[in-house]
């Protein structure tokens, strides 16, 4: 098993507030991996760090073999993160959005077309890429976000929260992009998600945190057994309690 992101013992607090005390978990290559837990539990400070967005106070981090605070920018290039509350530009139609994402990941004029193909398969938008993207419906620009993170062919997607607040299709193509990308390129991603549902069916293993530590991992079906519940919406309750 190859492992894309190792974290062990991190910590980080902002001022007096701890966000995260003592997270541990890897990442394999070819799996999505999520990290579920409460709001405030520490899953977007994680994500953070893992992205070399923000240093840890304590512990050690390596993606792609390397501290992704400080990470080789070739290297930088094989990772996306979309952050929950990731935006597109209004002004652009959704089609010159993904060509300028294109634009400033590729190498060459060749990888850039290829980008650009993939990202409008992705997106599933069809004619609706030729619209202004300040027109979308938030459906329609978290599906145009994503292409945009997975159509650059990155090793690890850093995806925080991709279907909130989407409606039942739009949150079913996006679950689907996801899962068909890592399948077919062999790379990896990480998730986050409130949905338990959506976990279950997304997620190789998951990582349930709460106040800063994680406090079970495992596969779906492991978690189940060990916690003798019929889905993961159970486990999850069980050990933090309340609902997702």
């Amino acid at each position: 098993m190859e492992v894309i992101v190792e974290a062990r013992s991190i910590a980080k607090k902002f001022g007096d507030v701890v966000a995260v005390r003592d997270v541990s978990f890897t990442v394999a290559r070819g799996e999505v991996f999520c990290l579920v837990g409460p709001n405030g539990a520490g899953k977007t400070t994680t994500f953070r760090i893992v992205a070399g967005l923000i240093r840890p106070d304590k512990g050690f981090v390596s993606v792609l073999g390397e501290d992704p605070y400080a990470m080789d920018p070739r290297v930088r290039r094989k990772i996306t993160y979309l952050p929950e509350d990731a935006g597109v530009y209004r002004n652009l139609t959704g089609l010159e959005y993904l060509e300028v994402v294109a634009g400033v990941y590729a190498s060459s004029r060749e990888e850039s077309r290829r980008f650009l193909e993939r990202g409008i398969q992705l997106s599933g938008l069809g004619e609706e890429l030729r619209r202004r993207a300040g027109g979308y419906s938030r459906g329609m620009k978290r599906r145009l976000a994503l292409a945009a993170a997975l159509m650059v062919e990155p090793e690890l997607a850093i995806l925080d929260e991709p279907t909130a607040g989407l409606d039942v299709s739009h949150s079913l193509a996006v679950r689907n992009t996801i899962k068909s990308y890592v399948r077919e390129s062999g790379s990896s991603a990480l998730v986050s998600s409130h949905n338990m549902l959506e976990v279950e069916y997304l997620c190789d293993r998951v990582a349930i945190i709460s106040r800063g530590v994680i406090v079970a991992e495992g596969a779906p079906g492991e978690l189940k057994d060990e916690y003798g519940a019929s889905n993961l919406e159970e486990v999850y309750i069980k050990i933090v309690g309340g609902g997702a």
